[in-house]
């Protein structure tokens, strides 16, 4: 494995096999540079023979990416895998007379290339050699369990163009090269949890069973007990049209699923706002293995609050899986509450307002939908007004309407806190039969 100077490692041995190569084949002084393709010949004087080795992208190796290095992640063991990456060089060749009367960059270019013909793969001893002396304990390429190895690579024309013109600079003849693979261990710590030494109480093993059945508690749906006694009714084609969005608090509700007995029995309601999860603990006559009865408590109000629940049952010191359930706000009055001239950019702002049940929390994002077919209501109507701030609990909230004329209107509202609405089907007629019908509009008086 790798630490993070492994990408310099690998440019720098890349570059001491070059150099030693020109050093002893007598080909002159030749200077082995990394340079951007732009920056490799400066205006410094700097002109005669030079190859120049430069890495113009980094790939995650797609093989390794996800894979755990055997010697380093035991079985039963979780750590994150390494970063894997391949590195592709662009080997470009200068010559000092610009070719003329020899071309001195071909011949450049073929013994650059012959180097990496010759040495495919780096060894541990080439990458120790090509490391500062003082630095070789830095770096551990060295140490890699994966040999690196340098592959030719064929870019067509058009992509050495694109390349070249990014720099914008002139062509140089060059060759492409893939290495890989370099091995950067995450710096992450791994999870070791101790051996298992027993399975189960005395060692019994594991539990096996024929068929697909959790042998442990599982909740599968949350179902309305008055819409499932009303699709009794209904015919076949029509059940599942009859369904109801949200609850309400006084809800029957069923919860269906596996292995539900047990001496203790609580269903436990969590929302993010709540400063302890709502707990409703089920008598032996309303469970059985398969369903579990229970009724949403209307008081105390304030424990309460609208919006997405994630309802759970614990049975015994068993915990069961979480489904989402979300309690509609239910509007108790709408009314008309003053005139605002305190913003000049409002003037005569008509405020109303709301009371609800259950209250709402400070965190809560609560807007008014008013519903209507009069035209003085045509800005406001079928959009969200927002609620004024809220610092406390509250089950009273206001809203601005604007310059409104005085008069009475015809809205039918809707309450939304936090993406859940106030119900606008009307659930509580008996018999329950479709097609259903909206709550009544309501009366506005706008002085």
């Amino acid at each position: 494995m790798s630490n993070s100077l492994a990408i310099a490692a690998v440019t720098t041995t890349l570059r001491y096999l070059l150099q030693r190569r020109f050093d002893s084949n007598g080909s002159g002084s030749v200077t082995v540079t990394t340079k951007p393709l732009d920056k490799a010949r400066d205006n410094n004087g700097n002109a005669g023979n030079q190859v120049n080795l430069f890495l113009y992208q980094t790939r995650e190796n797609a093989a390794l990416r996800n894979m755990d290095i055997p010697t380093q992640v035991k079985l039963g063991e979780t750590g994150l895998p390494p970063l894997a990456l391949n590195l592709y060089y662009m080997l470009t060749a200068y010559a000092q007379n610009d070719d003329f009367p020899e071309p001195t960059s071909h011949n450049l270019l073929g013994e650059a290339m012959s180097v990496f013909h010759d040495y495919p793969i780096l060894n541990p001893e080439d990458i120790k050699n090509a490391l500062p002396a003082a630095d070789v304990a830095k770096y551990d390429l060295y140490n890699q369990i994966e040999r690196v190895k340098i592959t030719p690579q064929s870019l067509s024309l058009d992509e050495l163009s694109k390349m070249w013109a990014t720099f914008q600079t002139q062509y140089r003849i060059s060759t492409a090269y893939e290495v890989s693979v370099v091995l950067i261990e995450s710096t992450r710590p791994l999870k070791t949890p101790l051996p298992v030494l027993s399975r189960g109480s005395g060692d019994t093993g594991v539990t096996t069973q024929a068929d697909v059945t959790p042998p442990y508690p599982t909740l599968l749906t949350i179902n309305f007990a008055a819409i499932e006694q009303a699709r009794e009714n209904l015919p076949a084609n029509q059940k599942k049209l009859l369904q109801k969005p949200a609850a309400n608090l006084g809800d029957e509700l069923t919860l269906t699923g596996y292995n539900l007995e047990g001496n203790n029995v609580e269903i436990v309601f969590n929302h993010p706002q709540l400063p302890t999860p709502n707990i409703i603990t089920i008598p032996a006559t309303e469970r059985t293995a398969t369903e579990i009865q229970l009724t949403i408590p209307t008081t105390p109000p304030t424990q309460w609050c609208p919006g997405f629940y994630t309802v759970t049952a614990i049975i015994g010191e068993r915990t069961a899986n979480g489904l989402p359930l979300p309690i509609a706000p239910t509007i108790v009055n709408i009314a008309f509450d003053s005139r605002d001239n305190s913003d000049p950019n409002k003037p005569n702002n008509a405020i109303i307002q709301v009371s609800c049940n259950p209250p709402v929390f400070p965190g809560q994002r609560v807007a008014l939908v008013l519903s209507t077919q009069e035209e003085l209501l045509e800005k406001i109507g079928d959009r969200e007004l927002v609620s004024r701030p809220h610092p406390t609990q509250t089950d009273t909230l206001e809203f601005e309407l604007g310059d409104i004329p005085p008069g009475t209107y015809q809205v039918r509202p809707r309450l939304r806190v936090d993406g859940v609405d106030s119900l606008v089907v009307n659930y509580n007629v008996t018999p329950l039969v479709l097609p259903l019908s909206f709550i009544p509009e309501v009366a506005l008086v706008i002085g």
